[in-house]
């Protein structure tokens, strides 16, 4: 199986630590020059060091995936840099706040759908409109089993992950014709900053998630961007509008 991206372009959201950061590097390894956008410049630049020491080359720009006015500018400056894009990773989300149904306020609502999923949409939209253009492209959209089956105290994460996976089907339905493919990656809970918080400060939680996972551990951001690698390449050639569960086998409990 040839998971090349060799002479590839990769835009990459939330590239500045965790998933992206590993999704970052993992395709400069399988030959692509990468673009990283983050709020955080000195990290992302950080990470386009190490591209950079793998013979990459790397764009950092900073920028907040739930501003709708940045969104077509970043694109831009990709396509103008590099000329084409062909991967897109949207890896950006913002962490799921503990808060009850009857507690949430319209405020955590719309932080948290800002960036998981009208960020994501219409993020898509804009690199869509150059993939069309270059003759197509691959989008992977980083889920969560939260998408899927969702946690208490957690409603609006949820909600939003749900979101990012239909609009993954739904874009995979509309583009495909434009030789787009769109795909979906849902993690279980994952060794990046986010996970990490959640295990030592959740009173329990780490029990609680050695005890759902078969596997008994969470997983590792790499073991993700393997997963965004292969979306990405001619190997996942026949694959549209799925979604990758990644858990260790949480969802089977």
């Amino acid at each position: 199986m040839d998971c090349s991206l060799q002479g590839k372009i990769a835009l990459i959201t939330g590239g500045s630590r965790g998933i992206g950061e590993a999704s970052a590097l993992a395709c400069a390894r399988a030959g692509a020059d990468v673009a990283l956008t983050s709020r955080k410049t000195e990290e992302l630049e950080r990470v386009a060091g190490e591209i950079r020491k793998l013979g990459r080359k790397a764009l950092v720009i900073s920028a907040h995936i739930g501003h709708m006015d940045e969104l077509k500018g970043i694109a831009d400056k990709v396509k103008q840099e590099f000329g084409r894009i062909d991967i897109l990773v949207n890896n950006a989300g913002v962490s799921p706040a503990l808060t009850g149904v009857l507690d949430t306020e319209e405020r955590l609502w719309d932080t948290i759908m800002n960036v998981n999923l009208k960020g994501l949409f219409f993020f898509s939209q804009a690199v869509a409109k150059i993939m069309k253009e270059q003759g197509g492209g691959s989008i992977i959209n980083i889920a969560s089993i939260s998408g899927i089956r969702p946690e208490k105290n957690q409603s609006v994460y949820a909600v939003s992950k749900a979101g990012a996976i239909m609009a993954t089907r739904a874009m995979a339905l509309e583009l495909a014709p434009y030789n787009i493919r769109v795909n979906a990656i849902a993690p279980g809970v994952i060794m990046t900053k986010m996970g990490y918080d959640r295990l030592k400060y959740i009173p329990g939680d780490k029990e609680f998630v050695e005890s759902r996972t078969p596997m008994r551990r969470p997983g590792q951001p790499s073991e993700i961007a393997d997963a965004v690698v292969y979306l990405a390449s001619d190997a996942s050639s026949y694959v549209n509008g799925a979604t990758l569960e990644i858990h260790g086998g949480m969802l089977l409990t």
